[in-house]
């Protein structure tokens, strides 16, 4: 009896792994990869909305995560005097560049708003990030955020999936792999917009 279970077994594990879906044991692996890289990455299960409380751009005027529905978004909490926040400020400028399809929002909470963040852009050499800021830290506290830097990933949907606690290479393969697997992804379509789509064709 014993050597008939030593050969069945194998043989057994062998029919499991033949009928288990190729590409779902790929993405487990990649998945399992991609976080054990990103140490400081917490998923957000189940999704949550991010709240609409307000934060302004240069000129003033307020801006909510509903502005950009459609579009997966990296909402960076960041400040100038905050050393780590200073360091991964140039790797989401590049991110930023690399990934056009996605929207990264660096929200400085420093008392002196704009104009503080346009200088520490123009002694960086930032270039692709809006000029944003979180008046009073009012949003980071609904959403919240502990510490600085905190980074939340933000679906096409508006809502939270997940965030890094401290700071990243923003440009590293790790992390575009993290962003292209949580919120890169397009929204799907309506049904009534596929409808839409279908009629608008047929005519």
């Amino acid at each position: 009896m014993r050597v008939n279970m030593v050969r069945i077994i194998p043989l057994m594990v062998s029919v499991i792994v033949a009928i288990s879906p190729p590409h779902a044991r790929a993405e487990g692996v990649v998945t399992a990869s991609v976080h054990a890289a990103v140490h400081n990455y917490q998923p957000t299960r189940p999704p949550v909305a991010v709240s609409g409380q307000p934060f302004f751009e240069d000129g003033g005027e307020s801006r909510t995560i509903a502005d950009y529905q459609g579009a997966g978004v990296v909402m960076n909490f960041w400040a100038t005097w905050c050393a780590p926040c200073v360091r991964e400020m140039p790797s989401l400028d590049r991110l930023q560049a690399k990934m056009p399809g996605i929207r990264v929002l660096a929200l400085s909470v420093d008392r002196g708003g704009a104009p503080v963040i346009e200088n520490f852009y123009r002694q960086h050499k930032i270039t692709n990030l809006d000029v944003l800021a979180d008046r009073g830290g009012k949003l980071m506290r609904k959403l919240r955020v502990r510490g600085l830097p905190t980074t939340l990933l933000i679906d096409a949907n508006g809502n939270e999936v997940g965030r890094v606690v401290g700071p990243v290479e923003w440009d590293s393969d790790p992390i575009l792999a993290l962003i292209g697997r949580t919120i890169e992804k397009k929204r799907e379509p309506t049904t009534e917009a596929r409808a839409a789509g279908g009629n608008g064709a047929g005519g």
